[in-house]
């Protein structure tokens, strides 16, 4: 696989992010999420993201051979941390990448990326809400670009028959 180019999401980029979140959300507790979104409701999501000035970034990669197709293998977006206005500067993070993209530095890459757009925009906090099982590779990215825990909330959710907690993870921007 070749270096990652990140990038903003585009319409024609949803099907793709639409198979990558499913899986997730079939195969694993890393989202507390039991329908996969359609892309149809990732095209709302990326229009209400746009007008919200939030942004919603791919990763995709180039096959290694002359004139091989590109393919996203991952997205990563960002959600205001709270509704309420005083929480206007803090906002919380979300990355999912394709099973056959970890361990390549498209993570790293990606969330980068994202942790740069935000501090560009005058955002100055940033929160990670990991799943506390199953979320490992995710917990060393955000720690690696320096996040730091500031909390776990146990048993706030089941899935798949597990009972789930999350950790909060924050880091400064700017």
């Amino acid at each position: 696989m070749t270096e990652p180019i990140i990038r903003d999401a585009q319409p024609a980029d949803l099907p793709a992010v639409a198979a990558i979140m499913d899986h997730y959300v079939r195969d694993t507790v890393a989202t507390f999420a039991e329908e996969a979104p359609t892309p149809a409701q990732w095209e709302e999501r990326l229009t209400h993201k746009r007008q919200q000035g939030l942004p919603f970034l791919v990763a995709e990669v180039h096959g290694d051979e002359p004139g091989a197709s590109s393919d996203v293998v991952g997205f990563a977006y960002t959600d205001w941390w709270r509704p309420k206005s005083a929480c206007r500067t803090a906002v919380e993070d979300s990355i999912y990448l394709s099973p056959s993209a970890g361990g390549r530095g498209t993570g790293t890459a990606l969330l980068s990326a994202l942790v740069d757009r935000c501090a560009e925009a005058g955002h100055r906090q940033m929160i990670g809400v990991l799943t506390d099982v199953e979320t490992e590779a995710s917990y060393a990215l955000h720690t690696k670009l320096g996040f730091r825990a500031v909390g776990h909330l146990p048993d706030v959710g089941a899935k798949h028959g597990r009972s789930l907690g999350t950790y909060l993870l924050q880091r400064q921007l700017g």
